[in-house]
């Protein structure tokens, strides 16, 4: 199983590689039309252009490379999704002092707010078993981390380490570490108490849990 950045998220045979099914994840997915039989996107025919293309998700993907997780308990497989688009142009622009610049084809969208979204997939039925849209700009990129005591711990993205019910995603307690999260959450355990950490900013945050 594996939540792409191009918006769908994969279940593939465990034994074998074999691609079993895809299903799309986000609402802002424009890029694509579905999965075909073999696991290959149906585009849909739009191409950067002179002018500009709005091209959903955008180049930071629909999600990236901070870490899902997956919990025995609950069955369910967790992950941040980013909701975003942006404008794609046939060739990349031109270097100007003083402005922001890609130098990839892309600028942001106008109108389009990022927004990421903490999924929790149920496999079998292939839909999120229940949502919790984020309050921020979009920016962070904290990981998630579930526990055998069926909590689910995460970066969110007002700058607060999360913890909430794996099961029902409810609000269960939050610290707020007034920096960004690029990191995923880890745990370890010292003479016999589990403790939970993660990284924001330059530094490091660590909670005993009861």
């Amino acid at each position: 199983m594996e939540a792409n950045r191009n918006g769908f998220f994969y279940v593939l045979d465990r034994t074998n590689g074999k691609f079993l099914s895809a299903v799309p994840f986000v609402e802002k997915l424009n890029w694509a039309k579905g999965i075909d039989a073999q696991g290959r996107p149906i585009r849909s025919g739009l191409q950067p252009t002179a002018g500009g293309t709005r091209i959903c998700p955008g180049f930071t993907g629909a999600t990236n490379w901070y870490s899902p997780s997956y919990s025995p308990t609950t069955r369910l497989f967790y992950f941040l999704a980013e909701e975003n688009c942006n404008i794609f142009f046939v060739k990349p622009e031109e270097f100007s002092e003083g402005r922001t610049y890609y130098s990839t084809g892309a600028r942001q969208s106008p109108g389009d707010h990022r927004q990421k979204i903490l999924l929790a997939y149920d496999l079998a039925s292939e839909k999120p078993v229940w949502r919790s849209p984020q309050v921020g700009s979009g920016h962070s990129a904290g990981g998630t981390m579930t526990t055998a005591g069926g909590l689910l711990f995460f970066g969110d993205d007002a700058q607060s380490f999360e913890g909430v019910d794996a099961q029902t995603g409810k609000p269960l307690w939050h610290f707020n570490t007034g920096q960004n999260m690029h990191a995923s959450p880890m745990s370890y355990a010292v003479n016999g108490k589990q403790y939970v950490a993660i990284a924001a900013g330059s530094d490091i945050f660590s909670f005993g849990l009861p």
